[in-house]
C-alpha cells in the first residue's frame, strides 16, 4: 500500500478578498520528488508556507507524515527541513557557525551534533569551507550551506521552495545531484521551480495556475494528456539549416492556416500543427527548399503541457478547464491562439540630445508612489508634527509655579498658619503634605514626593509677639535646578513681603523697629534661610546626567531590539526560524536576553562617565539602582520588540521608535518638569516607563533615596513591562493568522 507522507484537501488561503491558494488537493509518497510549478503568484510559496506550520489554512485539511499541520504544527516542525526561496541563513556567522545553530535549535546534542555535521558535510561537500562567512559564499555554495543545515536534524520530509533560483547551471546539476541521492534514501522532496528541465527530473509534477491546481501526474502522464496534444494534431520539431535563423521563421508559420502554436526553442522551433498539414509542405510555405528546413515529428514536452494549459485557463478559466479534465479522460483542447501581425517599421528619428534632468519627472512621480504607499511614513510625515506642537504648546510650561511642598509646623498657632497660607498663596508653591515629625518631611524629600520642605520652630509665633527675630527654615531640593531656583528665589521674597508687613504695623502703631536680633539690632521679623539640598551648587549637570542615563539606555536598547528583529524578518531569517521547532518564548527569551545584557554593560559605562567625567557621585545603594534599571531594561527591550511586530522594514522601525522617543524626551521630566503640565497630559505621563526610571536615577543618585522612598516608581516599571511585554509576546506570533 502506497504511503502518503503529505496530503491536501482543499487547501485554500485567503488573505482578505484575495484568494492565494483555492481548493488544491494532492497526496505526495514517501521518497517521492514531488515538483510544485506555476508563474509567480501561483500559490506555490504560500502552499509550503502552509504545509510547514508556519501560515494557517484559511479552508480545507492538509497533513504532514500524519500531522495535523494548523493543529500540530510544532510536531511537524521538528520533522521536517526547510529551504526558503531566497538565501536566509546569516550571512555574518561562518559555515560551522550556521550548521550549529540549526543543530541546537533542533536540540541536538554535542555528540550528535558532531557527528550529524559531519554527514551534512560529507553529503554537501563542504568541508574545506567551516570558516568561511556564508555572505561570502557564491550562489551555489549558499544554496549548499542552506541544504545542509536543513538536513542536520535528519528530516523525514524537505520543502525546497525554488531552490536553484539565481545560480548557475553546473551549481543546479550538482545541487539536483544531491536531491537525487537524498531520495534515494527515503527522504521526500517538494520542490518549486521555474525551470522545466527540473520539472522533467521530479517523479510527480503538480502544476497551478492563478491559485488553482489544473495539471497533476508523472511527467509522461502530463505529456499524454489530450489537451496538450487535442485530437487532429501533430507536434513538429523544425530546424533550419545553417545560415538561416529560426526566429525570422516564427511569424511566418504562425500565420499558416492550420497551425496551432509555434513556439522557439534554441536554434529549433516546436511547432503544433492540424494533421491536414503535410510536414513535407512546410519548407515550401515558407520559401526555404527541402534541404533548409529539417521536419520531425516531436513528442511534448513539459513547458508544451504548462503553454498549452495556461493558454487553456485564459481562455477558458481554470475551473472549466480543471472541470474537463475531471469529468473526461479527453479534455477538450486549448483554442487556437490567434496569430500576431507584424507591426510596420517605424519611421527614422532624430536621436534626441541628453539632458543632465532626463528622467526627473519619472523619479518624481516613483517617490511620491512610494511615500503615498508607506503609512508609517505618512504618519511620521504628518502626524508627529502635531504631537510636536501640542507638547510643546500645551505641555510644555518654562513658568515654574505649583512646587509640591511638605510644612512641619511645629508651632501651630494663628502666625504658622498665616505663613503656610502665604507660601501657598504665592501660587510658586503648592501645599502637598503637612509633616508630623523630622523622619516625615525628611523623607518627603528624599522620596521626591515634594522638592520643598518648610520647617516652622516651636516658637515662631512667640518671637513674633515679643518683636524677636524668627527663623523659618527652607530646604530645596537642588536636584532640579530649573525648580530649585524658583524656589530659593520666591523663599526669599516671601520672607522680605511677609516681614515689612508685620514691620508696617509695628511702626505705625509704636513708632518702633518690628523685631530685633538677639544683639538688639533691629532686623526683618521673619529670617527665611532656604537651603539647598542634594545639589547646593544648581549645577545642571547634577540634574540632567541622571537623566540623560535614562534616555541614552533606552535610546540604546530600543533601537538595538527593534532593528534586530526586523533585519531579520527583512532577510527572510525570521521565517526560517519559523519553520524550526524552536518555542516563542525560547525565540523571544533568545532575542532579548543579549539586548539586556548589552544594556545593563551601557548603563554601568554610562554610569562611569558620569561619575568620573561630570563628577556626579551615586549617594544611594548601587545595587538598587541595578535592580530598578533591569525593570526599565525590560520595558525598553518590550517597547523594541512592540515596534517589531507593527514595522515590516528598518526604516519604519526607525520612525516608530523616534516616535516613542519623542515623549519620553519631552513629558517624562527628563527636561521640563512634570508638574506644570496640564492635568490631560500629566496623566499620560504616568504611561511612559522613562516617567518612573527618571525619577529612580536622581532619588537614588542625588538624593540618596532608598527603596522605600521608590517603591512607587518600582511598582510602575512593573506595570509597564508587564503590559508592554504582554502585548509584544501576543503580537509576535510564530504562526501566521
Amino acid at each position: 500500500m502506497t504511503q502518503h507522507v503529505i496530503t491536501a484537501r482543499d487547501l485554500t488561503r485567503r488573505f482578505g478578498a484575495f484568494t492565494a491558494v483555492d481548493r488544491v488537493s494532492f497526496t505526495v509518497e514517501r521518497g517521492a520528488i514531488f515538483g510544485l510549478l506555476g508563474p509567480n503568484g501561483s500559490g506555490k510559496s504560500t502552499i509550503i508556507r502552509m504545509l510547514c506550520g508556519v501560515l494557517e489554512n484559511s479552508g480545507g485539511q492538509s497533513t504532514v507524515l500524519g500531522y495535523d499541520t494548523m493543529r500540530q504544527a510544532e510536531a511537524v516542525k521538528r520533522r521536517i527541513g526547510y529551504m526558503s526561496q531566497k538565501f536566509s541563513l546569516y550571512a555574518d556567522l561562518t559555515v560551522a557557525e550556521n550548521i550549529a545553530f540549526y543543530g541546537r535549535v533542533y536540540g541536538l546534542g554535542p555528540e550528535r551534533l558532531r557527528q550529524r555535521t559531519q554527514d551534512v558535510l560529507k553529503l554537501t561537500g563542504m568541508g574545506g569551507r567551516l570558516g568561511q562567512l556564508a555572505g561570502t559564499l557564491s550562489g551555489g555554495w549558499k544554496q549548499r550551506l542552506a541544504l545542509a543545515c536543513a538536513l542536520i536534524h535528519e528530516p523525514e520530509v524537505i520543502f525546497l521552495d525554488e531552490p536553484t533560483a539565481g545560480i548557475d547551471p553546473v551549481a543546479r546539476r550538482d545541487l539536483w545531484d544531491l536531491l537525487f541521492e537524498l531520495s534515494a534514501q527515503g527522504v521526500t522532496l517538494l520542490v518549486t521551480t521555474h525551470y522545466m528541465d527540473e520539472a522533467e527530473r521530479c517523479s510527480h509534477v503538480a502544476y497551478l495556475y492563478n491559485s488553482r491546481l489544473i495539471a497533476n501526474g508523472n511527467p509522461d502522464e502530463l505529456k499524454r494528456l489530450p489537451a496538450v496534444t487535442p485530437p487532429g494534431t501533430t507536434r513538429y520539431e523544425l530546424e533550419p539549416a545553417a545560415g538561416t535563423s529560426p526566429a525570422r521563421l516564427l511569424q511566418p508559420l504562425r500565420r499558416l492556416a492550420g497551425v496551432r502554436d509555434a513556439t522557439l526553442m534554441g536554434q529549433t522551433i516546436h511547432l503544433l500543427a492540424e494533421t491536414r498539414i503535410e510536414p513535407a509542405s512546410l519548407p515550401g510555405s515558407l520559401g526555404l527548399r527541402p534541404e533548409e528546413l529539417s521536419v520531425r515529428g516531436v513528442e511534448p514536452t513539459l513547458e508544451d503541457v504548462f503553454v498549452t494549459l495556461t493558454r487553456a485557463a485564459d481562455a477558458r478559466g481554470a475551473t472549466e478547464l480543471i472541470a474537463e479534465q475531471a469529468a473526461s479522460p479527453a479534455p477538450v483542447a486549448a483554442p487556437e491562439p490567434v496569430a500576431p501581425q507584424p507591426a510596420p517599421a517605424p519611421p527614422a528619428a532624430p536621436v534626441p540630445r541628453s539632458r543632465s534632468t532626463d528622467g526627473m519627472a519619472a523619479i518624481l512621480f516613483k517617490e511620491f508612489a512610494h511615500v503615498r504607499r508607506q503609512p508609517a511614513t505618512i504618519f511620521f510625515m504628518f502626524v508627529v508634527p502635531i504631537l510636536q506642537i501640542i507638547i510643546f504648546g500645551f505641555a510644555i510650561n518654562t513658568q515654574t509655579e505649583h512646587i509640591p511642598t511638605v510644612v512641619f509646623d511645629s508651632d501651630g498657632r494663628q502666625a504658622a498658619r498665616e505663613l503656610v497660607d502665604a507660601f501657598a498663596n504665592t501660587r510658586t508653591f503648592q501645599v502637598v503634605a503637612h509633616a508630623r515629625d523630622h523622619e516625615g518631611y525628611r523623607r518627603a524629600l528624599t522620596s521626591g514626593q515634594a522638592k520643598v520642605a518648610v520647617l516652622i520652630p516651636p516658637g515662631y509665633s512667640e518671637d513674633l509677639l515679643h518683636g524677636r527675630q524668627t527663623s523659618v527654615q527652607v530646604l530645596i531640593d537642588g536636584s532640579d535646578s530649573q525648580i530649585a531656583t524658583s524656589a530659593l528665589n520666591a523663599s526669599k521674597l516671601l520672607g522680605v513681603t511677609m516681614s515689612i508687613k508685620i514691620g508696617r504695623g509695628v511702626v505705625e502703631s509704636n513708632q518702633l523697629a518690628p523685631a530685633r536680633d538677639p544683639s538688639g539690632i533691629a532686623q526683618l521679623p521673619i529670617d527665611v534661610r532656604p537651603r539647598l539640598l542634594f545639589n547646593p551648587n544648581l549645577e545642571s549637570s547634577h540634574f540632567f546626567v541622571p537623566g540623560l542615563v535614562g534616555i541614552i539606555l533606552q535610546l540604546v536598547t530600543l533601537f538595538l531590539t527593534a532593528g534586530a528583529v526586523v533585519r531579520e524578518r527583512e532577510l527572510g531569517t525570521l521565517e526560517q526560524l519559523f519553520v524550526t521547532p524552536v518555542g516563542r518564548v525560547g525565540l523571544l527569551l533568545g532575542k532579548l536576553v543579549p539586548y539586556a545584557i548589552v544594556g545593563v554593560g551601557e548603563l554601568l559605562l554610562v554610569l562611569t562617565v558620569m561619575v568620573y567625567l561630570f563628577g556626579v557621585p551615586v549617594n544611594g545603594s548601587l545595587l538598587l539602582l541595578l535592580g530598578l534599571s533591569l525593570l526599565f531594561i525590560l520595558c525598553s527591550l518590550g517597547l523594541g520588540l512592540l515596534i517589531s511586530t507593527l514595522a515590516t522594514t528598518q526604516l519604519e522601525a526607525t520612525q516608530f521608535a523616534f516616535i516613542v522617543m519623542l515623549p519620553t524626551i519631552l513629558l517624562s521630566g527628563f527636561v521640563f518638569p512634570r508638574s506644570q503640565m496640564p492635568a490631560a497630559i500629566y496623566a499620560i505621563t504616568f504611561a511612559i516607563p522613562g516617567t518612573y526610571f527618571i525619577e529612580v536615577l536622581r532619588g537614588v543618585i542625588l538624593r540618596g533615596a532608598d527603596f522605600w522612598d521608590l517603591w512607587p516608581q518600582a511598582v510602575g516599571l512593573v506595570a509597564c513591562g508587564t503590559v508592554i511585554m504582554t502585548l509584544s509576546v501576543v503580537r509576535f506570533h510564530k504562526q501566521a493568522a
